[in-house]
């Protein structure tokens, strides 16, 4: 078990440490459970917590919880009862409760209970990403595509994503907490911890030193943004969760700074899967101690779903990735052609073009023995293709609160007098 406990002057003489309440911990799921109430969870904390701008809790630290309840997911049953899956999918609440020491031992953590979880995919702008005309970046579109689309067949744990995706083709399968699902919880209470770990040294080098020119801030967003619903000119709020060194060993933005954000740009999602845009910078840094800060910050990295699809280009603006409208449809429609042809099997050529119902609309088409049934499930899937990538609205661009997000900003010219840790 991986947990570091560290310790400024003054905790070090107590030997104990306290991380105040609303403090907020990133929790990643290590392996899949079935989604049912009582099951027990283990998770690891993806980021270091820092209190008094020293770690308090390395990343990589153990903590345990439990599945509260489940909450109906009426959006998706939907989705899926119109392509023939009737599985009852639910949205898990959690709370994670346990925190395991390094020598094994356990600690009691009080917790908000937490709901959105999601797998989550650590988004950053494409390097020397170049604009280019429509057709050029359509072409890079399509090849990235085909690059995702191999990863499934090649990229380790292919075998538990072939079994996954033929319960998608059935119409009832059991449900999971997928590994790797995360939650961003708060501390409900105060968490004391007894230091057993002597200090380290300090490293030559502190995590996040930077160069005085620019500063990378992790943060986590105060409230949630959304193309929906925000206007350009909004302001925001996010906390700095990780202090900024200089090369000195100097503290330069303490943890628990403010950096203020205002929405530059919006396109709310539209019919005609015409997709959400959102495009934000950050403007001022606020200190602990009350002093202000003019700072140019874009948005350099964020914990984005992985359902959500999201890309960031270099200026750091935000939007879905872009599908192929055509395609899709296209192959499915051919397909379901297919069952009206007089050459061949038909029990074959049923198979091939029922392609609305997953494995059922595949019996159905071949069992019915006729060319007719076998072409209409086909036509049915390729409408409901058709209405996802060309009618149906498109996806808004949303961040719920307590996202964490990676900011690049150059500071002000006026000098941050902040103190150094040993101060």
């Amino acid at each position: 078990m991986l947990l570091g406990l560290l310790c400024g002057s003054a905790v070090g003489q107590s030997g104990s440490i306290q991380i105040p309440a609303k403090t907020l911990l990133s929790i990643q799921l290590l392996q899949h459970v079935p989604m049912k109430v009582g099951e027990s969870l283990e998770g690891r904390l993806l980021y270091p917590v820092y209190v008094d701008n020293q770690i308090a809790i390395a990343a990589g630290a153990t903590l345990r919880g439990t599945v509260l309840q489940l909450d109906s997911d009426r959006s998706r049953r939907i989705h899926a009862r119109l392509r023939g899956d009737f599985t009852p999918f639910h949205i898990p609440v959690v709370r994670f409760d346990q925190l395991v020491l390094s020598d094994g031992s356990l600690t009691s953590v009080v917790s908000d209970d937490a709901k959105d979880g999601a797998p989550i995919l650590r988004l950053s702008p494409a390097a020397g990403a170049k604009k280019g005309s429509l057709v050029s970046r359509e072409i890079a579109a399509e090849k990235q595509r085909i690059k995702d689309t191999v990863a499934q067949f090649t990229a380790p744990g292919r075998g538990d994503r072939l079994v996954q995706f033929i319960y998608t083709q059935l119409p009832y399968h059991p449900e999971r907490i997928e590994t790797g699902t995360a939650w961003v919880i708060d501390l409900a209470q105060p968490l004391n911890l007894r230091l057993t770990d002597p200090r380290p040294e300090a490293p030559e080098k502190p995590p996040g030193a930077s160069a005085a020119t620019e500063w990378r801030l992790r943060a986590y967003l105060q409230e949630t943004i959304s193309s929906a619903q925000r206007k350009p000119g909004d302001t925001f709020q996010a906390v700095v969760s990780e202090p900024v060194f200089n090369a000195e060993h100097e503290v330069v933005v303490p943890q628990g700074s403010i950096l203020v954000g205002e929405v530059t740009q919006t396109k709310p999602a539209r019919s005609f899967g015409r997709q959400g845009k959102l495009r934000f910078r950050f403007r001022q840094l606020k200190l602990p101690t009350g002093f202000t800060q003019p700072v140019e910050g874009t948005l350099s990295g964020v914990d984005a779903s992985k359902s959500a699809n999201l890309q960031i280009d270099p200026e750091g603006g935000i939007a879905p990735k872009p599908q192929s409208r055509v395609l899709l449809p296209l192959v499915l429609t051919f397909l379901a052609g297919r069952g009206l042809d007089n050459d061949g099997s038909q029990g074959l050529n049923g198979a091939v073009a029922s392609n609305g119902f997953g494995i059922v609309g595949r019996i159905v088409g071949i069992a019915a023995s006729s060319r007719n049934v076998a072409a209409g499930i086909g036509f049915y899937g390729a409408a409901l293709a058709f209405y996802d990538v060309c009618l149906a609205r498109g996806r808004n661009v949303v961040f719920v609160k307590n996202t964490r997000i990676e900011v690049t900003t150059t500071p002000g010219r006026s000098p941050m007098n902040t103190p150094s840790p040993s101060q």
